[in-house]
């Protein structure tokens, strides 16, 4: 945070353009649907208490159990720094035992330093996100939802002022609409339409500057993403055949996972599995994220960004994939309900931007170029 404000004061300047009783009706009505009896977790930092308190009180007027769990300033950082080994290649059983138990889990990104594990060293984050494996499998087979709450740090992470950043935030999740969930009903029979396009396509290719990708989706399932997962959302993804990426691919937009910056990635494949890969920023934390398991060389995912409300990168995969005119594609892990079978620790979002001088195309017909759809023919 600039200055000696205190993170009160800006969650106070962010609740005066981001209503947080609107937005966690939307996290909890719309994005989660939350009844009567369930039990909600819901983690993120004090930088969004506003939010927070809110959620609570969101989750209790449908008469069901809101659990919360608030990390503290450097908690991350200290717990990779003193963690012993063993500490590593294990997780608490009171973890495992809440994800048994619990029926949605909500994660809000509010950093009080989006820096924090800059210094950490990316082969103890890789090895606990290794052990951590079967807890992350049994809360993704949950409801679960992910959003930020603006902060000063996210704020200078995209480029912003913090009242700006919080307007921006506020479009991208439509809570500038005068109804936000209509209008996501709205995106999300906009991107039914695409996927009835993507019905039985065989293959996609992404060419762009540095790029031509072929990769195959023969027999897998597109799914919509209407902000039922995530808020904000505006993509559609699927699973690509483990064995089919063939190519090179440039990744364009910057990456900050577990802080770390990471710009300029290029990737070659060949079979589906990644046989070259350099960064030209954050190199380090590419070659040990490819070293995660097996699975960190291979495709998990394939998306297309729909979200025109987001115009620009904020630093925030969450955001940055949903870009419309963009794809992405995960290295590691897949998501189940797409048929990828892909298996790994890993899962990890890179952006190739399409919007000047790209295209995407299914089975050799043109669907996005230069950042827009094309219309049936």
């Amino acid at each position: 945070m600039s200055g000696s404000e205190s993170s009160e004061a800006a969650a106070e300047r962010v609740a005066a353009v981001i209503d947080p009783a609107a937005m966690a009706e939307l996290l909890i009505g719309w994005c989660l649907e939350v009844e009567a009896h369930q039990k909600v977790v819901i983690r993120s930092t004090a930088m969004a208490a506003p939010l927070l308190l809110e959620l609570q009180r969101a989750v209790l007027a449908r008469e069901a159990w809101p659990t919360l769990h608030v990390e503290l300033p450097g908690q991350a950082k200290n717990f990779y720094e003193n963690a012993r080994e063993a500490q590593l290649d294990d997780f608490d059983d009171v973890a495992m035992a809440e994800a048994k138990e619990l029926t949605a889990v909500l994660g809000i990104q509010a950093p009080h330093d989006a820096r924090e594990l800059a210094g950490v060293d990316p082969a103890r984050i890789a090895r606990a996100a290794r052990a951590r494996r079967p807890l992350r499998e049994r809360t993704m087979k949950k409801r679960w939802c992910s959003t930020l709450w603006p902060t000063p740090a996210g704020a200078q992470l995209a480029g912003m002022e913090l009242e700006e950043f919080a307007a921006f935030v506020r479009g991208a999740t439509f809570l500038d609409r005068p109804d936000p969930p209509a209008a996501w009903g709205e995106l999300g029979a906009f991107q039914a339409e695409l996927i009835e396009r993507l019905e039985g396509v065989r293959e996609l290719r992404i060419e762009a500057e540095g790029t031509d990708l072929k990769l195959s989706v023969k027999g897998r399932t597109w799914v919509n993403s209407d902000g039922r997962r995530n808020m904000p959302s505006g993509e559609i993804f699927s699973g690509p055949v483990e064995s089919s990426a063939e190519g090179q691919i440039r990744f364009t937009i910057p990456s900050a996972p577990a802080g770390v910056e990471v710009d300029g990635v290029e990737l070659v494949f060949a079979k589906g599995v990644v046989t070259k890969a350099r960064a030209e920023r954050g190199d380090d934390y590419l070659q040990q994220a490819l070293a995660t398991d097996e699975g960190a060389r291979k495709l998990g995912e394939v998306g297309i960004g729909t979200n025109f409300g987001i115009t620009r990168p904020v630093g925030s995969i969450l955001f940055d994939e949903k870009i419309g005119g963009t794809v992405h594609l995960a290295l590691g892990r897949s998501y189940p309900e797409t048929g990828g079978r892909n298996e790994s620790a890993l899962h990890w979002d890179l952006i190739c931007d399409l919007r000047q001088g790209g295209r995407l195309s299914a089975d050799g017909v043109p669907l996005l170029v230069d950042g827009q759809f094309v219309a049936p023919a």
